[in-house]
């Protein structure tokens, strides 16, 4: 996906909230809107928003060292979402369709996005996760039929991390159709926002029935040019793909192979670009 202009002023908010996390200092708040504001004319709108991200975390990173901001949010995430495992496994249980309902706990999970809102009540969003129906009526562009034909005969799935403390959500999808084939689970190479690392993909359990990669991306999306060899090949050779989140898909929504994009729609740009309305949830082959 292209970057719009109306992405401009959502990575100046995001440059701000960061450097509101390293110092209370607003004269370095200051310093690094300016170090950000110096990217602008040089960036290609034929970039997508990922990459922006990058260059803006590479600024962080000359300024402050490599730190992962949002430890203590993701820690948090991952123990609030692991409290909430076990009655979410009842509810797939019981439900008439288990993979539909797996499908639908997974996009839920999406709201735990710090990329997407400036501030975010966990508890409030998760208590909402508890309710029948989440879902229900929200849905865009939602390929579930032939997502079922596509998953039935693969033997591989590789399938792309989003947030930390989500990936309890998308636990339970993958454990309806781990069986009988071979899941690989690609998480970020280093920290970017709140998004899963492999100690949060232990942390929560994913290792048990998926094998943990690193993309090798050190940015909020999956960019392919910046992969590592290892991750590359098993993206080329995987019978099936699964892309969690707006990230990944904001990285590869232009890519040729096919690609299942899983996610919430949080921004108005991501809704102009899939033709849905916010809060939509979205299962496509866009």
């Amino acid at each position: 996906m292209k970057t719009y202009l109306d992405c401009i002023p959502c990575f100046f908010r995001q440059a701000l909230e960061q450097g509101r996390l390293f110092t209370k200092n607003e004269l370095i708040h200051k310093e690094i809107m300016n170090d950000v504001a110096t990217l602008v004319p040089g960036f290609s709108l034929g970039l997508t928003p990922p990459e922006m991200a990058r260059k803006m975390h590479k600024i962080f990173g000359k300024r402050f060292g490599e730190q992962d901001l949002y430890k203590t949010v993701k820690d948090q995430s991952n123990r609030r979402a692991m409290e909430l495992y076990p009655k979410l496994k009842e509810k797939v249980a019981q439900s008439k369709d288990r993979l539909l309902t797996a499908i639908e706990f997974a996009i839920a999970g999406n709201v735990i996005d710090y990329a997407a809102k400036n501030t975010l009540d966990i508890e409030e969003e998760i208590q909402k996760l508890l309710k029948d129906n989440y879902t229900a009526g929200r849905k865009g562009v939602f390929e579930y039929e032939g997502f079922k034909r596509d998953l039935k005969s693969a033997k591989t799935v590789l399938y792309l991390a989003d947030n930390a403390g989500e990936i309890v959500f998308d636990r339970i999808f993958i454990e309806e159709f781990c069986e009988h084939r071979e899941v690989i689970f690609a998480v970020r190479d280093k920290p970017a926002i709140n998004d899963a690392l492999r100690e949060d993909a232990v942390f929560c359990g994913i290792d048990k029935i998926a094998q943990v990669i690193s993309s090798g991306v050190d940015a909020p999306g999956t960019i392919l040019k910046y992969c590592s060899d290892e991750f590359l090949k098993i993206f080329r050779q995987v019978d099936i793909v699964i892309s969690k989140g707006q990230g990944n898909f904001e990285s590869l929504s232009q890519e040729k192979r096919s690609i299942f994009f899983l996610f919430m729609v949080k921004c108005p740009v991501i809704a102009k670009e899939t033709g849905c309305k916010m809060r939509d949830v979205v299962l496509s082959r866009i």
